[in-house]
């Protein structure tokens, strides 16, 4: 449906870096399909194209992160938008293991640790329902912003 398509890019959404580790290699991808699901219990929702390799992962429950992405960190998230794969996607940007074994972005405005609660697949893509186990916050919110098929920054002081 194009004119969804057309719809859904006038909808700006902040950019985040969903990561995920399993068996010791680590998982990286860019996605603006994010959201809070409740705060009792806290909780977020992710989702995930069931193509990505990411998904098998996560559908077998591990845990993951959501990294918000910095207005500055535009070169991490076109890495992790399929500019490179696997663990290429983590040479970049300042990276360490959180509890739960899962990579966060050192940098990122904010780190979401999650673990994975629930799987409901619709189409092509999954959604995964994660309880909040911890949150890091660094700096102030300057967020990478995706709108009409391109990343740009929120503007200061708007409206």
């Amino acid at each position: 449906m194009d004119s969804l398509k057309q719809a859904l890019r006038r909808l700006a959404k902040a950019v985040v870096v969903i990561t995920t580790a399993k068996d010791g290699v680590r998982y990286a991808m860019s996605a603006t399909a994010v959201s809070e699901l409740s705060m009792d219990p806290p909780s977020m929702l992710i989702c995930v194209n069931r193509s990505a390799s990411l998904y098998p992962i996560l559908a077998q429950q591990a845990p993951f992160a959501i990294n918000i992405l910095h207005n500055s960190q535009i070169d991490i998230a076109r890495r992790c938008a399929g500019e490179v794969k696997g663990e290429a996607r983590f040479e970049q940007g300042d990276w360490r293991e959180l509890d739960l074994g899962v990579p966060g972005l050192v940098g990122a405005q904010a780190t979401i640790l999650c673990r994975n609660a629930k799987q409901v697949d619709h189409g092509t893509h999954g959604i995964f329902i994660g309880d909040v186990s911890e949150v890091f916050l660094e700096g102030q919110p300057e967020p990478l912003v995706y709108v009409d098929g391109r990343f740009t920054k929120a503007l200061e002081g708007a409206l």
